[in-house]
């Protein structure tokens, strides 16, 4: 196991996603998301997929892989929070 398997997919479940025979995309939607949960905070989870794609060279018709592949072409998620009197302002047109 690499570096980026030991330090981002500790516990192994995105291993052994590709191991189960017939696994379904609704079934690696849950445990991709259990990895994703699983990440420490300061993790970009963009970085996360790319090294475990690159990793474990998976199969193009997994379903695992196309997650993985989203999360790696992700673009970062940017929260803008509008606060004050822009964050209250409401429609007021009837």
């Amino acid at each position: 196991m690499t570096d980026a398997a030991k330090s981002y997919d500790k516990r192994g479940v995105i291993a052994e996603s590709y191991r189960i025979e017939g696994i379904s995309v609704a079934d690696c939607r849950s445990i991709f998301l259990d990895w994703a949960l699983g990440l420490p905070a300061e993790t970009p989870a963009v970085d996360a997929a790319a090294a475990l794609l690159d990793h474990y060279s998976p199969p193009a018709d997994h379903p695992m892989t196309g997650l993985l592949k989203e999360a790696a072409e992700a673009p970062p998620f940017m929260s803008h929070r509008r606060g004050g009197a822009m964050g209250r302002e409401r429609d007021t047109t009837i």
